[in-house]
């Protein structure tokens, strides 16, 4: 990608004091003459390069300027211009400091790489809630984050089923998973790290009391593993299926609306009749075969065979009974 080679260029040359073409054409991993045209789409975007003539002269920025993007690679400053999450970063109360780090990142870029970050923004975009459910907007929110940002315990109530637990917690950090925030945090009376859906927590008193994060915590690693140990657990059976239409509108009232977003892991397009590939993560045995039986008629099992096998089995025994 042009753009990106070319504030690749910008670092390497802020970075080395002189360079030729060919030295800066093996670092970049591209050819001479791609070179002398990066250097020249350079200058044409304004950076101010100046050739030393000689055996050991070259490329080089005029001394004192710098493009004030200084730490970032190129991948990172075009990916920070052209990231755009408003919703989940007003939640957090982000939401002034990324339009602040966008307009700095814009106000160091030149003019060729801004038009291209502008590009990539128009072409992407992401869209954090799930497709069967509408944005999670917990009224906790801003409390659990602040409590995050400060890193001061807290004490919560929060909904468990049909009752309500009181916990003293260290919250460790957020997460928003297809549009439902969740915090994990330290259970100050067992020193357990849990998972706790932002959304069911009635209530959050701060406190004064600081606590130290545990060195080896890295926020990305537990929840990939935290969150695939419970779908093994909790929903061991992939299920390959094809679904029409009718039976895509039910998945909701099936599923439920807040475990849908883990249980359907895929769903394609519907085809010219109105059936869509998906795969769905279910609980086994008969609770998992009930609830395709609770979208039939409209599911096909395509994988497992012995799970295609039973609903068939289940199909057979019902015609039998009703013919």
């Amino acid at each position: 990608m042009k753009a990106e080679r070319l504030v690749a260029l910008l670092f390497t040359l802020q970075r080395r004091r002189s360079a030729t073409a060919a030295e800066l054409a093996a670092e970049l991993g591209v050819s001479e003459r791609t070179m002398h045209r990066d250097l020249a789409a350079l200058r044409d975007a304004g950076v101010p390069l100046w050739t030393e003539p000689g055996r050991h002269g070259g490329f080089r920025l005029v001394d004192g300027w710098r493009s004030g993007l200084d730490g970032l690679t190129a991948r990172e400053a075009v990916a920070l211009f052209a990231l755009g999450v408003p919703s989940a970063l007003a939640g957090l109360g982000l939401d002034t400091a990324s339009s602040a780090a966008r307009a700095k990142v814009a106000a160091g870029m030149p003019a060729e790489l801004r038009e291209h970050a502008a590009l990539v923004a128009g072409r992407f975009h992401l869209d954090a809630p799930g497709w069967f459910g509408s944005p999670d907007e917990p009224p906790s929110l801003a409390a659990v984050a602040q409590a995050v940002w400060a890193q001061r315990r807290v004490s919560v109530s929060y909904r468990r089923r049909d009752k309500v637990a009181s916990r003293e917690l260290e919250p460790l950090g957020l997460v928003l998973k297809a549009g439902i925030w969740y915090l994990v945090a330290r259970v100050v009376k067992d020193d357990a790290l849990r998972t706790y859906r932002v959304s069911r927590i009635l209530s959050v008193a701060s406190s004064d009391v600081p606590f130290d994060r545990p060195p080896d915590f890295d926020l990305a690693s537990w929840w990939h593993s935290s969150s695939a140990e419970f779908e093994q657990v909790a929903r061991p059976v992939r299920v390959r299926a094809r679904l029409n239409r009718t039976a895509v509108r039910e998945l909701r009232r099936v599923f439920g609306g807040e475990h849908l977003a883990d249980t359907v892991v895929s769903l394609g397009p519907p085809d010219d009749d109105g059936w869509a590939e998906a795969e769905l993560a279910l609980e086994g045995g008969e609770i998992g075969l009930g609830q395709l039986v609770a979208l039939s008629p409209g599911v096909e099992v395509l994988e497992p065979a012995s799970l295609r096998a039973a609903l068939a089995g289940i199909g057979a025994e019902l015609a039998a009974r009703n013919s």
